[in-house]
């Protein structure tokens, strides 16, 4: 069996490895750079909670990987379980959090209700009129510069042929795949393209509807290490949400819509929407009031019309196989996705449910 991974972020350089260490031969393309596309942009949250619960055993699949993914990869991406801390400002926040908390626990996801007092005694300095908080202490996050570029370096170690910076020209079924460096050849394809994956899937008879759109991602200047866990908020709206680096730098996002992505097929950061982003962060830390901010960015996502990403065999091409689309939300999910995905390519089953995420579900 012969296998191309196209796409070069999170999910192809770790299906790229995970196919590489079942000793399939395994190419891995990517137009750009390594690691250069949405990933980068990522807040590099790894989380549980909030999400669609059929979701979760592909969760804790890849929550089990983040834990030893310095040995499996020999290399430190900055994988921190220090935990994470959602806030909740109202009772509708509050209920949200319970409602979900309650529907989790049979899926294996116990969060630990916190009240106002013990947010101040743990969590000094976080949320102060916070009416309660969750707190997932085996969640973290890790860095999205390191995570994909050490895939793809772990694959290349175990065998795989790693093509980055190659235009991809035309991708034919059988599978002929022509680049701008050449055309190469494979039994099976794993379209990880991101966002765009839809274009990709709609050549094979497969559309998908896809918004691309960016979050609006920024730095603080470096302060004393202060701010151990994640810390985002239970809200129906737009939360925001943060974390500090052991370097000192702390990374917020969220509060504001996703910017529109331009013609160019870039995301750009709106410095208009920053007073709003920082004043929901500031309400997370107010210690943050008086700091600098020292840069903005954001990264082309793709969002599917359901929310759910896109994962699975094609519904119509023996041999294709499909995951991008993960909304936002992928940066958890990354190293199982991997896992997942090699299972599935290379035994044609996955002992992790993923029927809702299949393409079929967009047929006519």
């Amino acid at each position: 069996m012969s296998v191309i991974v196209l796409g070069g972020g999170l999910m192809g350089s770790a299906t790229a490895f995970f196919l590489a260490r079942r000793g399939i031969a395994t190419t891995l393309i990517d137009p750009g750079r390594i690691g250069a596309g949405a990933t980068v942009a990522s807040f590099g949250n790894i989380r549980r909670s909030g999400r669609y619960l059929p979701q979760l055993p592909l969760a804790h699949r890849s929550l089990a990987l983040w834990h030893r993914l310095e040995a499996l990869l020999g290399r430190d991406v900055e994988f921190r379980a220090t935990g994470h801390l959602r806030l909740i400002f109202d009772d509708r926040g509050l209920a949200l959090m319970r409602r979900f908390a309650e529907d989790a626990r049979p899926w294996g996801l116990a969060l630990e209700e916190l009240g106002p007092d013990q947010i101040r005694r743990r969590f000094p300095g976080l949320g102060p009129d916070a009416i309660a908080a969750s707190f997932s202490s085996q969640d973290g996050s890790a860095n999205p510069r390191l995570i994909a570029p050490a895939f793809a370096d772990a694959a290349a170690r175990a065998g795989a042929q790693v093509v980055d910076q190659a235009q991809v020209l035309s991708v034919k079924p059988g599978f002929a795949v022509e680049t701008s460096r050449g055309t190469f050849h494979a039994d099976r394809l794993v379209n990880c393209a991101g966002h765009h994956g839809a274009a990709l899937a709609a050549q094979f008879g497969e559309p998908v509807p896809v918004e691309v759109r960016g979050p609006q991602m920024a730095v603080t200047e470096p302060l004393p290490y202060r701010i151990l866990p994640v810390v985002g908020v239970w809200s129906a709206d737009h939360g925001a949400y943060l974390r500090q680096v052991e370097r000192g730098n702390v990374v917020f996002g969220g509060a504001v819509d996703r910017a529109a992505v331009g013609a160019d097929g870039r995301a750009h950061a709106d410095p208009a929407r920053l007073p709003a982003q920082l004043r929901a962060v500031v309400r997370l830390c107010p210690a943050l009031r008086h700091v600098a901010v020292i840069r903005q960015w954001s990264g082309a996502e793709g969002y599917v019309r359901d929310g759910l990403p896109v994962m699975g065999a094609s519904g119509t091409t023996a041999g294709l196989f499909h995951a991008f689309g993960f909304c936002g939300h992928g940066f958890q999910l990354g190293p199982g996705v991997g896992d997942a995905m090699a299972e599935l390519v290379a035994t044609d089953r996955c002992d992790t449910p993923l029927k809702d995420f299949h393409i079929g579900r967009f047929a006519a």
